[in-house]
């Protein structure tokens, strides 16, 4: 199989057909998850940045639904996978099998040959098959009897798992969870989000008239526009303050690593560009702190004790940090110097 690449599907969309795309996706979604729009936007941030959504959350609020809400918004080639004990390695990547009439192998892709791949309940499979998604997720291709076979761009594992039914899962290793871009919870609707959700899903399942309001081209192009939000030096300086701070804190055994700083950064872009801007803000990488480093890192035991989740940790060093003065102006914003540089000026946009 072979990768397409940029110079293929052209450059970065106009603002208006980006606003219109991103729009028409995060629309579509929410035809299926009611209630849960900074949810929605996140995980299509995840998306653009290039990366992977690991949703950590009770049963029954909905992780599987957003998964699927959002492979079928997209017209692009789509695979699930039910994690269970005895699932296989070669389930995932494919295998060599061999062929009587040709007395040769020849590769039968497994479920990551896709798009989007939603990963149902991730924890419960053994170790073993865990590690299979460890190439792909990272490198984007898979490596069969010595043979590499590249996969399609764009590419995203959408994984999902209950944390509180331990019993017969098997926990991520801290490996496969810093290959995740960010982790999400659901939680539960607010009444009137849920009495809308009784009103439309009571008799039938959005989910299935639910229709692609784009393709895999279109997402291409929402990556590329993407990759040139611009990132002033004070923030990636704050974004690299914000993630060894992590790595400093008393409270933590194992802080965030480089991936996550890099991570932090791509997502910052994609919730920038979502929010119409061509420049991101320290206050991006505030919102993201929490679900982009929180899943990384590993409490001390006198943490443990205290009851201190990651959560936590993260959104207090968050509040310690100091913002860097030079805020980042984008370099296309024509406001005199020292306009707006309150807080409120970088508020997102309310929707």
């Amino acid at each position: 199989m072979t990768q397409q690449t940029w110079d293929e599907v052209g450059g970065r969309l106009p603002h208006d057909e980006f606003r219109a795309a991103s729009e028409a996706i995060v629309s579509n979604i929410e035809q299926v998850i009611e209630g849960k729009s900074a949810t929605v936007r996140l995980a299509l941030a995840v998306l653009l940045a290039e990366g992977h959504l690991l949703i950590e959350d009770v049963p029954g609020v909905g992780k599987t639904k957003l998964a699927k809400a959002m492979a079928r918004s997209i017209d692009c080639s789509v695979r699930r996978i039910q994690f269970t004990p005895d699932l296989l390695p070669s389930d995932v990547t494919g295998v060599s099998v061999y062929n009587q009439e040709t007395h040769d192998f020849e590769f039968r892709p497994g479920a990551v040959f896709a798009n989007l791949v939603v990963g149902d309940e991730i924890n419960r499979a053994s170790p073993k098959t865990q590690s299979a998604l460890l190439e792909c997720m990272e490198e984007r291709q898979v490596t069969v009897d010595g043979v590499t076979y590249h996969l399609q761009t764009p590419f995203m594992v959408i994984a999902t798992q209950n944390p509180i039914e331990m019993e017969g899962t098997y926990p991520l290793p801290e490996a496969q969870r810093d290959r995740f871009t960010a982790r999400i919870a659901m939680g539960y609707p607010d009444p009137t989000a849920e009495l809308a959700m009784l009103d439309g899903h009571g008799a039938t399942d959005p989910l299935d008239e639910l229709r692609p309001v784009s393709d895999a081209n279109t997402v291409r192009q929402l990556i590329a526009h993407v990759r040139q939000v611009h990132v002033a030096d004070a923030v990636k300086q704050y974004a690299i303050d914000l993630v060894t701070a992590t790595r400093e804190a008393p409270d933590l055994r194992l802080g965030a690593s480089p991936r996550a700083t890099l991570q932090l950064l791509r997502t910052a872009r994609a919730v920038a560009a979502l929010e119409e801007r061509d420049y991101v803000l320290p206050d991006d990488l505030q919102v993201l702190a929490v679900p982009v480093l929180a899943h990384r890192i590993i409490p001390t035991a006198d943490a443990q004790l205290a009851r201190r989740t990651t959560d936590a940790i993260v959104s207090e060093l968050v509040h310690r940090l100091p913002l860097p003065h030079d805020r980042g102006r984008s370099p296309y914003d024509t406001r005199p110097p020292g306009e707006g540089n309150g807080r409120a000026a970088y508020e997102p946009r309310r929707r």
